[in-house]
Formats: structure tokens, C-alpha cells, sequence
């Protein structure tokens, strides 16, 4: 008997929602905290129409997945980032964009990819942004989420603009980076804080390389040069872009905050990959990174110059870059896998005690727990989601006014599979182990998605 291979990232929870709606009255299982205000906010891939040939999950159009929370009640809503591409395919009424796996169609509209926003989101100078590291991002309306457009700093993007920009609690700064398949294959920018593009210094590295995250510290940012390099002739032959060389060192480039690339100091470990880091800070001579890492992955159907059953399992680690020895060290913290590693924002790049992640379910991108590792001690706690259920990224909201780190709450969507519904889970984070405290029962189904943030009522109001 002839069978049809369902695709994954269209069946089951994978799948889009197409209607956009708006809900002013979700149903609570719970109690949300009266000094908790603002809007949950999560983007991820939902392609609008049947996709061309072998859809991958980091194909789809962006779509935003609101939770309005003001007064011990929620509201929700979803829409569409209205990118260019969105608006060109809507108006056909049909995909006209391959994806990352597949090589462009010979009559495709445009001769750039399509810019999705669909990967993650930040908040910055009164603006929100749809963020997609191929391109520049999408300014957004809140809390409609409207596209307003691409945003470009008044024309003075110069390189597409990751997906994962930092932003410096402390000094209002934001400090990103853009990659590209020619040279200069990296650039790096900084924002003040009013949302002005002050500098962009092109880094020299030899070689075109996916480098999805970096990090920054008080005085520093740290770039990830990583063996997993593109060739696009490949791609136009049908062949993956993409090789992982284990064969070459991961080189981890520190630099200081307004510098260049004449002062930037490279370091080696082993081959090795990151999607995503939690944090980086100084300590004594020393620049510490903590990130997801892992051994090597095919994620883009990328061929390993050696197969490594290890491949795509990432766990959390932390390299020390000594900048007085030039040595460099690296130790696992924890052999569970996990991803999407969050923090307390109001401390991104210092110091911090605790870090959060999801725990990966076996066999799938998506997790059935969220992970809290406490880095004094040592020891992690979880928050199981239940059986059948599984969830997203991690995002934390700090509690206003809040004296110590942890004193605030994780959120994110949870899909029940038995049930086939969506609701956005609420966790004290300084009591990972209970119930939790609110669970908003969204009237639509969310697919799993990728990254979120939340914007604080006061950020709200400040929004231009």
C-alpha cells in the first residue's frame, strides 16, 4: 500500500491557525497576580498558504500570539506580521517562496528570500519588533499587533539584524549583529537608547557562518564564530547549504562594547554549535558564557563531516575566557537536555544566580518542563507541565519593584494533546515545584512556536 508521508512541522501542534481573532475574556484556572501587568507575547512560523515542496519549520510567516493582563484578567489576541512577502502571497493567494531546504523556484517574484518574522521579539526605545535574522525586523503596534513595517533606523540598516538583539538593562543600550553569505560576513551595531544607530563595524571572519546568538556583558560582546558554514551554490544544485565541520575549532570573538575589529580577541575550544545563550558576565580577569551547546547538529539538513549520535542534543554549559592567559575553559553544568535558555532581563549581561530553560521531551523540539538552575549551588528545579502537555520557551516577567532576582513569574504557552487546546501557563518562579498560580485558557488552539517576551505596563505606555 502507497502512503503519504505527513510533513511534521504541519501536523499535530505544528500546524497553523489561520483565523486571527480577539478575545476580551479568558476563562482563568487560578488567580493572576494583581500587581502583574502587561502583555505576553509570542512569535512563531504559521505559513499562511500550503508551502512549496518540503516545508521546513522555520519557513512559516510570522504570527503573534498576544496575552493582555491588566487587573486579574486577560484578553488575547493573534495576527499576522504583514511582512512584504506575506502581503505578495496573499494578494496570489498561494505560497510563490520556497523554503531554507530547497532551492528557489524558477519563477519566483522576488530574488530575495522572503523575510518571515517569524523567529523571536524585542522591546526597545517604545518599540516592538518582529524579529527574522535574514532581514531587518518589523516594527509592531502594541498591544493591536499591527505591522506597522519594516524598520530600518531611518535607513541606516546597513546588514540584516539577528533575531536574538541584547538589550543592556543597566545603560538602555542594544547591541546586535547581522550575517551574511558575502563578505563582510558579520557586522556589528549598537542602539542608544533612544532607539539611535550609532555605530557598525564589519568583523572579519573567513567564512560565511549561521551565527543565530551572541551575548553581551557590562563592558563586553561576544560573538560565536561555529563550524556550521553556508555555501549557496549548493542550495541552487538541491544540495543542503549548510556543513557542520567538526574538524574546525569554535571561535568565540570578544569585543569590547563600542570596538571593532581591531580590537577584538579570538578564542578556540572544539567544534562544537549554539542556537542560544543564557547569559554572560565579567568576573576578575575573566568573560563567562553560559550557553545551550551541542556537539554538532543537521538542523538544516546539514551532512556532518562525521555523524554524531550526539548531534542536535543540546545542554547547558559555561566556557571562562581568561583575557590576562588567553586560556579557555569549558564544563557541562547539567547532561539534560534542554533549550531556550532564559534569564531575568533586568540583569542580562551581569552576574546572575539563576537561569531557565526548557527541558526537552524526547524526540521533539518542544518541552515538557521548564528547568530553574540555581548557579550558586548547583541544583536545578522543575516545573513539569503534566502528562501530554507541552510548552515553549521560558519567558520571565519580573514582579514590579521586585528586591530579589528570582521574585517575578515564567510563562508560556502549553498545548494539551489529549484535549487539542492552548493555555498560557503561569509559574511563581521561586516556587518552581507548585501548581501553578494562573493558567489562561486561550479560545484557540497555539501552535508551538519559538520566542517570546514580555512588555511591562509601564513599558506599554511609553510605546511610541
Amino acid at each position: 500500500m502507497r502512503t503519504t508521508q505527513v510533513n511534521p512541522f504541519l501536523d499535530g501542534n505544528f500546524a497553523p491557525v489561520h483565523q486571527e481573532t480577539s478575545t476580551n475574556s479568558l476563562q482563568v484556572i487560578g488567580e493572576l497576580p494583581p500587581d502583574l501587568s502587561g502583555i505576553f507575547l509570542r512569535n512563531g512560523p504559521n505559513p499562511q498558504w500550503t508551502p512549496i515542496g518540503q516545508y521546513h519549520w522555520f519557513d512559516g510567516d510570522g504570527m503573534l500570539h498576544g496575552v493582555r493582563i491588566s487587573d486579574g484578567k486577560a484578553a488575547y489576541r493573534n495576527r499576522y506580521v504583514r511582512t512584504k512577502g506575506w502581503k505578495i502571497e496573499n494578494e496570489a493567494r498561494k505560497s510563490l517562496w520556497t523554503g531554507f531546504v530547497e532551492p528557489p523556484p524558477k519563477d519566483k517574484p522576488h530574488k530575495q528570500s522572503k523575510n518571515t518574522a517569524n523567529t523571536a521579539l524585542v522591546w526597545h526605545a517604545g518599540q516592538l519588533l518582529a524579529l527574522w535574522e535574514g532581514g531587518a525586523p518589523h516594527a509592531i503596534k502594541v498591544p493591536e499587533l499591527n505591522t506597522i513595517g519594516e524598520y530600518t533606523y531611518n535607513g541606516n540598516l546597513v546588514s540584516a539584524m539577528t533575531a536574538h538583539p541584547k538589550v543592556d538593562p543597566v545603560t538602555g543600550e542594544m547591541m546586535f549583529f547581522g550575517y551574511g553569505f558575502t563578505p563582510p560576513y558579520l557586522q556589528y551595531s549598537v542602539v542608544s537608547p533612544q532607539g539611535e544607530l550609532l555605530q557598525t563595524e564589519p568583523i572579519d571572519i573567513p567564512a560565511a557562518v549561521m551565527m543565530h546568538d551572541f551575548a553581551i556583558t557590562e563592558d563586553y560582546t561576544i560573538f560565536m564564530d561555529l563550524p556550521l558554514t553556508f555555501n549557496i551554490e549548493k542550495k541552487k544544485l538541491g544540495e543542503p547549504m549548510t556543513a557542520f565541520d567538526r574538524d574546525k575549532p569554535s571561535r568565540f570573538g570578544i569585543v569590547p562594547r563600542y570596538g571593532n575589529n581591531s580590537n577584538i580577541r579570538w578564542f578556540e575550544s572544539p567544534a562544537c554549535y549554539v542556537f542560544h545563550t543564557l547569559n554572560a558576565y565579567e568576573e576578575g580577569d575573566e568573560v563567562v558564557l553560559i550557553a545551550c551547546r551541542m556537539n554538532s547538529t543537521n538542523v538544516l539538513g546539514s551532512k556532518d563531516s562525521q555523524p554524531d549520535p550526539e548531534a542536535d542534543i543540546p545542554r547547558l554549559y559555561r566556557w571562562r575566557f581568561n583575557l590576562s592567559t588567553g586560556k579557555v575553559s569549558e564544563e557541562m553544568l547539567d547532561d539534560v537536555p534542554c533549550e531556550f535558555p532564559r534569564v531575568n532581563e533586568n540583569w542580562l549581561g551581569q552576574k546572575t544566580r539563576y537561569g531557565y530553560t526548557g527541558k526537552l521531551a524526547k524526540g521533539q523540539p518542544v518541552f515538557n518542563s521548564i528547568i530553574k538552575y540555581d548557579f550558586n549551588t548547583g541544583q536545578s528545579q522543575t516545573h513539569e507541565f503534566g502528562k501530554g502537555r507541552y510548552g515553549g520557551e521560558p519567558v520571565f516577567a519580573p514582579r514590579p519593584n521586585a528586591k530579589a532576582e528570582d521574585d517575578g513569574w515564567l510563562m508560556t504557552f502549553v498545548h494539551d494533546t489529549a484535549e487539542d487546546t492552548s493555555e498560557l501557563v503561569i509559574v511563581n518562579a521561586q516556587d518552581m515545584t507548585g501548581e501553578p498560580i494562573a493558567r489562561v485558557i486561550i479560545p484557540q488552539r497555539v501552535p508551538y512556536g519559538f520566542h517570546g517576551a514580555w512588555v511591562s505596563e509601564e513599558q506599554l505606555r511609553a510605546s511610541v
